[in-house]
C-alpha cells in the first residue's frame, strides 16, 4: 500500500551479484546509499522487508558498500527505534567497529548520535571498546584520532563521572601525547571537558585526582612537549571555573 511491490522487488534485487556484472559494478553501493530513504518510506513496521538486504550489504566484500552503511547507521537507528536498533543494528554496528579504517570512520563520525539512541545498559558496554579507536591501520591517519577526541567531548554526557574517570580519562591522556599537534590541541579541550564533567556532578575527588595526574604526567615531564601540553591545558581551561577550583586545591 506504500509503494508498488514490483518497485520494491527491483530495489531488493540490487544486491544480486549478477546485476553488478550486467548493470553497474557499483549498484550495491547505490543500494546502500538509498536504504535509509527506503526504510523511512516503508516505516519501521515494514523493516522486515529490508532486513535481509541490509545484512547482505553489511557483509559485502566491497568496503565502499560497508562504508556507506557505516555513515548512515545512526540515521537508520532513528527510523527504526530503540528495540529494532538493539536487535538488528547493534550487531552490524559491532561488526563495523572491527572493520577497515575506511569503514570505522563512518561509525566514528556519528558515534555520539548512535550511542545516545541506545539504552544505558547497552551503551555502557561500549566503554570497553572506545579505546580501540586510538589504534588505526595507518598511524599517520591522525584525523581519525582527531575525530575520536571530538566525539568523546560529546559522549561525556552519556556516562556518569565514575565511568568517565575509569575509561575515558585514559583515552584523553593518550591523545594528549599524540605526535600530531592538531590531535593534542583538541585533546586539551577534551581534558577540560572531563574536568567540567566532574565539577558538574560534584565528583570533586575525581577532579582533584585527575589534576594531580596531569601535573605529574605533563607539568613535571622531562620533555618540553609535555610541559608545553600542560601550559596549553591551562590556557584552554582559563575561563573554566571548575579548572580554576581544581588547580587551586590540587
Amino acid at each position: 500500500d506504500i509503494i508498488p511491490q514490483p518497485l520494491l522487488d527491483q530495489y531488493l534485487s540490487m544486491t544480486d551479484p549478477a546485476r553488478a556484472q550486467t548493470v553497474d559494478t557499483e549498484i550495491a553501493k547505490h543500494c546502500a546509499y538509498s536504504l535509509p530513504g527506503v526504510a523511512l518510506t516503508l516505516g519501521r513496521q515494514n523493516w522486515h522487508c529490508l532486513k535481509d538486504t541490509y545484512e547482505t550489504l553489511a557483509s559485502d566484500v566491497q568496503w565502499k558498500v560497508r562504508r556507506t552503511l557505516a555513515f548512515s547507521i545512526h540515521e537508520l537507528a532513528v527510523i527504526l527505534g530503540d528495540q529494532l536498533t538493539a536487535a538488528d543494528l547493534v550487531p552490524i554496528f559491532n561488526g563495523f567497529l572491527k572493520d577497515l579504517d575506511e569503514v570505522r570512520i563512518g561509525v566514528l563520525k556519528h558515534l555520539y548520535d548512535f550511542l545516545k539512541l541506545l539504552h544505558a545498559d547497552k551503551r555502557r558496554e561500549y566503554l570497553y571498546q572506545l579505546q580501540e579507536f586510538v589504534v588505526t591501520d595507518n598511524s599517520r591517519n591522525w584525523r581519525f584520532r582527531y575525530e575520536l577526541a571530538e566525539q568523546l567531548i560529546l559522549i561525556l554526557e552519556l556516562y556518569n563521572a565514575n565511568d568517565v574517570y575509569d575509561y575515558l580519562r585514559h583515552i584523553a591522556l593518550t591523545l594528549c601525547s599524540d605526535k600530531v599537534s592538531e590531535v593534542r590541541w583538541i585533546s586539551f579541550k577534551l581534558v577540560v571537558a572531563i574536568l567540567q564533567k566532574f565539577y558538574a556532578n560534584s565528583a570533586n575527588a575525581l577532579g582533584l585526582n585527575f589534576i594531580n595526574e596531569l601535573v605529574v604526567r605533563f607539568r613535571h615531564c622531562s620533555k618540553w612537549v609535555g610541559r608545553q601540553a600542560f601550559a596549553f591545558i591551562c590556557q584552554v581551561g582559563t575561563f573554566s571555573p571548575c579548572f580554576c577550583v581544581y588547580i587551586k586545591f590540587g
